[in-house]
């Protein structure tokens, strides 16, 4: 399916650019999002009108991240989580929890936008996470998990 980004997504592209993904991603995803449009003759035309219009507001985004970045990177969070006798941590500290922590502490983060690799953090200690606040814009925070 070809298709034409309104904005800039993360491994695909930049507004503009005309690239060929799988009907269901873009069909389920980028379309009703709002993120991209069919490329058909009409939507080309449609889309020269308007690009001027989207390249300012991703640059708006841009620079709205790069504000939240410096702020945010290098930023240390504590996390407190319950802990048995021997130490071992019951459960996982996830996205979930990472945002929440940093809602407290006056950021507005996505919790898609927090990466961990490996998955959920199941031991206590400290650890760096990214934060892709915009595809072209990703902080870097330190985590601190400790016992309760």
């Amino acid at each position: 399916m070809k298709i034409i980004l309104k904005e800039t997504i993360t491994g695909l592209g930049s507004p503009g650019d005309l690239v060929d993904v799988k009907s269901g991603y873009g069909r389920n995803f980028l379309l009703p999002q709002g993120k991209a449009i069919p490329a058909n003759d009409e939507n080309l035309k449609i889309y020269e009108a308007e690009k001027s219009k989207l390249m300012e507001v991703e640059e708006q985004k841009i620079s709205g991240a790069k504000e939240i970045y410096e702020k945010l990177n290098e930023f240390s969070l504590e996390v407190k989580v319950a802990v048995s006798e021997e130490g071992v941590m019951y459960g996982s500290v996830g996205t979930k929890e990472i945002s929440e922590g940093l809602e407290v502490q006056g950021f507005e983060v996505e919790r898609q936008s927090i990466r961990l690799p490996d998955g959920a953090l199941k031991e206590i200690g400290e650890s760096k996470i990214d934060i892709e606040l915009h595809a072209e814009v990703i902080a870097s925070i330190n985590l601190s998990i400790k016992a309760e």
